[in-house]
């Protein structure tokens, strides 16, 4: 193999190492954790056997003693003290604690990985919406108002042709009966636009109190089950109110269908504005 190849290999090995390092550590950690228990249950009969011959040469000292000093009896040991026990004991799970003393720091490890992934994610994401927000105003400013909501109902169009209703359940609420789609779940329910609007409305008059809603929140609102992200994401009074932007298409089947988008989207770590 040429030495270029190989570079490129180890290149390669390195950067999926590094990538996957937090999968890696936890891994180790786990099954460095289930060797420490099973190190610690095979160090334990030695232990014993160690402590046994400790209370036998403390007895025997004693008994010697005893006879030196003219008694024939003796105070007899059947328990060491905490602190003899350690002593006795300690270089038989001194493997166990190396391994779990490993195992723990890889986890703590895992951890930190993540955490500063987590944060550089958060900071990619707020950069990412500041453009798009200025990117939005723009398009406004330079096309005005009216064009940029033909826009907004062209790409709802496109949303519906991408997730066709005959190939996705209909969820049935007790909102009302007008078909709607979900630009962010991707879902397709019954509702009704102006029980939609009261929706937005009490969640805004909850957000003025509490400060932030969830994406889930307002699903639980208008009828619809939470999502996997639907805690991750939501809407903080610092960032503007929730402003759903409806636009009316025909859906696959020919049957009128209310796309819901927002003008202010859900972001991340929204509790902290």
């Amino acid at each position: 193999m040429k030495k270029s190849n190989i570079s490129k290999a180890l290149s390669s090995i390195r950067t999926s190492v590094a990538k996957h390092s937090p999968e890696i550590l936890t891994g180790i950690g786990i099954a460095g954790m289930i060797v420490t228990t099973v190190m610690a249950v095979q160090a334990t009969p030695k232990a014993l056997i160690l402590i046994d011959n400790e209370k036998k040469r403390i007895n025997q000292r004693f008994f010697d003693e005893a006879k030196a000093e003219g008694y024939e009896e003796f105070a007899r040991v059947d328990r060491l003290k905490p602190v003899e026990i350690i002593k006795t004991t300690w270089i038989c799970y001194l493997p166990a604690v190396i391994t779990g003393g490993v195992s723990i720091a890889c986890l703590i490890g895992a951890n930190s990985v993540n955490a500063r992934r987590n944060a550089a994610l958060a900071t990619a994401y707020t950069l990412s919406e500041s453009a798009l927000k200025e990117y939005q105003e723009k398009v406004v400013e330079t096309i005005g108002e009216k064009k940029e909501q033909s826009v907004r109902d062209a790409i709802a169009k496109d949303k519906l042709e991408q997730n066709p209703v005959m190939s996705r359940e209909v969820i049935i609420t007790d909102k009302g009966d007008t078909l709607c789609f979900d630009a962010v779940s991707g879902r397709y329910f019954k509702s009704d636009i102006e029980k939609l609007k009261k929706a937005v409305n009490e969640l805004n008059r909850q957000m003025r109190d509490e400060m932030y809603i969830s994406l889930n929140e307002f699903y639980y609102e208008i009828g619809l089950s939470g999502i996997g992200i639907g805690d991750d994401l939501g809407w903080n009074i610092d960032n503007g109110y929730i402003e759903p932007h409806f636009s009316s298409q025909l859906a696959e089947d020919g049957k009128p269908c209310l796309v819901i988008s927002y003008l202010v989207g859900p972001r991340y770590d929204y509790r902290n504005g």
